[in-house]
């Protein structure tokens, strides 16, 4: 379960047990890292449980068999609520014939952990966390501090335990036949000055942050679909509930925004590359989102060097983390700029953002924090002079890939072995190539600089021309610390024509690799062709099928006008999607479809995960052909016919509001209102 910062990872009982991975996490520390709920010190058994909402869960238990009591006479029901801290309600209700005698305790335990360490072993800090429990019984209070850095969390009960036995509420229950025994338990935290309550609210009822809250905003502005498929509709709401409850709300120079964070569970922070790319994919439910995020990572763009934190000026961060570990200088996040592609999607987005809201006051307002952004294009990324931008950490903790596919084997030759850094992938060089013209673009508009704009125009076709001259290898490459061509044929040729930088002579066989057999495994494009020596249907970048990265190569197939290729990509996702409920989650393996009835999972993916719950909205606007055009929007559909008629009631763009009906390749586009 997770609300903003705030998660829950618990088993089927509802339950964490001490050493577990599981517990409840905010702002990157686990506040409890046990809560274990039992009767007569025994285990409950599972009759149902699971989500009710993102922030809930209800869990159905009862009774195990005890030395006098036989098995299924309790009936316990647990609802849980997170969300500033977590509230749970327990009820039991008795269904004996003869009255019973029963003690009830809850274990807690927590060892506030960094995120870092819940999955590896971590400091020990039980010596240093204090524990001030009220001898009545109404709370349990744990808190700790290592210098500047403080956090406590309090577990309050009403009503109070019977007694407080070490880190456990116990209670003597004595029931007769039918008598129902109910429990409130509300956990606040507080996490250096920030003090968070959680409020009780009932299943099914959003957090009601007031109208001028950003999420609420979002939520209420984004368009109203009705879809012939039940698939598709489902997929769209599913897709706006998790993106809402992934958000992030800040304040900068007093101005409330909101942004997603990457994922659940161990990605809940600013994630630049996933954030951006999120923003991109979600615009047609509006700019909020998008403006948060630029706003938000302006505030933070680098003004100087460290090699720690792999920072440069005018650098764009990678991840921002807000853990013991990060506030005392152990790890360089806060933030992080070990991002090769970040800049450039700043720049991406800060023209994605004007296209659709025309909103010239804060493209001006970004202007200086564009130019620095172009200033490090050029002058820091470009590590040796030849015209694209590479990566190589400096940092101690750093990353060695710092492109999306980041893990250690992420690229690699077609033979399976890794290439020497720095490295400059494909991908970064589009993404370069789009930045450059559109920031030419907001030039000549916007900034009301002509001269800028021709010499951003004039570097993206060097940049272009040199590209297609060194990149190409028969539809394959990237460029290694020595010069050496990277020939593994991977997804991200599909960024490549998101980006334009392919020539419209290239790219049909850019998009007739894509949907090969090797490439394509009928939910979506592989992110490693299954031809190539270190393919692994379920290695993280080596063969998955990432929802997000199909997104992009959808949105660029259909630039070229391959249609019907985007078509499959799309219908792909969204039959996928039918089989975990209409949501998407990070990755799932690149087994080919007839390999099973439904997507074999990849086994530890983020569910959800921002870029991945983003995706079907992006797919949407490529079914439809949705693009903002000066003060009004243009629609260019091209439907499979088995989708029947689509309508997008509420569509923002130009500064006003357009409802959208599409039937295969026939639109109307009317005013809203």
């Amino acid at each position: 379960m997770l609300e903003g910062r705030t998660f829950m990872f618990s088993d089927a009982a509802g339950n964490v047990p001490k050493g577990s991975i599981g517990g409840l996490v905010h702002d990157d520390t686990r506040y409890l890292d046990q809560w274990e709920l039992a009767i007569d010190d025994r285990p409950l058994l599972v009759l149902s449980s699971g989500p009710v909402d993102a922030y809930s869960a209800a869990f159905f238990l009862a009774n195990s068999e005890l030395p006098d009591l036989p098995a299924n006479r309790v009936g316990i029901r647990r609802q849980r609520v997170v969300g500033d801290g977590m509230y749970e309600r327990v009820e039991l209700r008795y269904f004996g014939a003869e009255p019973v005698t029963l003690r009830l305790r809850l274990a807690v335990g927590t060892d506030f952990a960094d995120l870092f360490e819940i999955k590896e072993t971590g400091r020990d800090r039980a010596p240093d966390i204090v524990r001030r429990h009220e001898p009545d019984g109404s709370a349990l209070s744990f808190s700790y501090q290592n210098g500047d850095y403080a956090a406590l969390v309090r577990v309050e009960s009403d009503p109070p335990a019977d007694h407080v036995d070490g880190d456990s509420l116990v209670w003597h229950l004595h029931l007769e036949r039918g008598q129902q025994w109910s429990c409130a338990i509300r956990v606040p935290l507080s996490c250096g000055e920030e003090n968070y309550r959680p409020v009780l609210r009932g299943f099914g009822e959003s957090f009601d942050h007031g109208p001028e809250d950003a999420a609420t905003r979002w939520a209420a502005g984004k368009p109203h679909l009705h879809a012939d498929r039940d698939m598709l509709a489902s997929t769209y709401e599913r897709s706006a509930l998790d993106l809402v409850a992934m958000r992030i709300e800040k304040t900068i120079a007093d101005e409330p925004v909101v942004l997603t964070a990457a994922g659940l569970p161990w990605f809940l922070t600013v994630f630049g590359r996933d954030t951006l790319i999120t923003a991109y994919q979600t615009m047609i439910c509006g700019p909020d989102v998008a403006r948060g995020a630029l706003i938000v990572m302006a505030a933070h763009q680098a003004t100087t060097a460290d090699d720690f934190t792999d920072r440069e000026p005018g650098k764009i961060f990678h991840e921002y983390r807000s853990g013991e570990l990060t506030r005392l200088g152990l790890k360089p996040y806060k933030p992080y700029y070990g991002g090769a592609d970040t800049t450039a999607l700043w720049l991406i987005l800060l023209s994605e953002y004007w296209r659709w809201s025309r909103d010239d006051a804060l493209v001006r307002r970004l202007r200086s924090n564009a130019d620095a952004a172009l200033a490090w294009i050029d002058r820091h990324g470009d590590l040796d002079g030849d015209g694209y931008v590479e990566y190589q950490t400096r940092s101690t903790q750093g990353l060695g890939n710092q492109c999306w596919r980041d893990s250690p084997d992420g690229i690699q030759f077609a033979d399976g072995s890794i290439p020497v850094l720095p490295i400059a992938t494909c991908e970064t060089q589009g993404y370069t190539y789009d930045a450059k013209l559109r920031a030419a673009e907001l030039a000549d508009g916007p900034w009301q600089d002509p001269d800028l704009a021709r010499r951003l125009r004039d570097e993206a076709a060097g940049l272009r021309e040199r590209f297609n001259r060194d990149f190409w290898i028969a539809e394959r490459g990237g460029l290694d610390g020595d010069k050496n061509r990277i020939d593994s044929m991977t997804s991200n040729m599909g960024h490549l024509l998101w980006s334009g930088i392919v020539p419209a002579d290239r790219a049909e066989q850019v998009a007739r690799q894509l949907m090969s057999d090797d490439m394509f495994s009928g939910w979506g494009v592989r992110t490693l062709s299954a031809a190539d020596g270190g393919y692994n249907p379920i290695g993280y970048h080596t063969g998955t099928v990432w929802p997000h990265d199909n997104s992009l190569i959808a949105a660029g197939l259909a630039r070229y006008d391959f249609r019907q290729e985007a078509n499959r990509i799309a219908m792909g996702l969204l039959e996928a999607a039918a089989h975990s409920n209409y949501r998407l989650p990070e990755a799932f393996s690149g087994y080919d479809r007839s390999f099973g009835r439904q997507p074999v999972p990849y086994p530890t993916a983020c569910n959800p995960q921002a870029w991945a719950s983003a995706a079907p909205l992006l797919l949407l606007r490529t079914l439809l052909g949705l693009n903002p055009q000066g003060d009004g929007l243009a629609a260019d559909p091209h439907l499979p016919g088995h989708l029947g008629q689509i309508r997008l009631h509420d569509v923002q763009a130009g500064g006003r509001r357009w409802n959208v009906t599409a039937q295969q390749t026939r639109s109307t586009v009317v005013p809203a209102g």
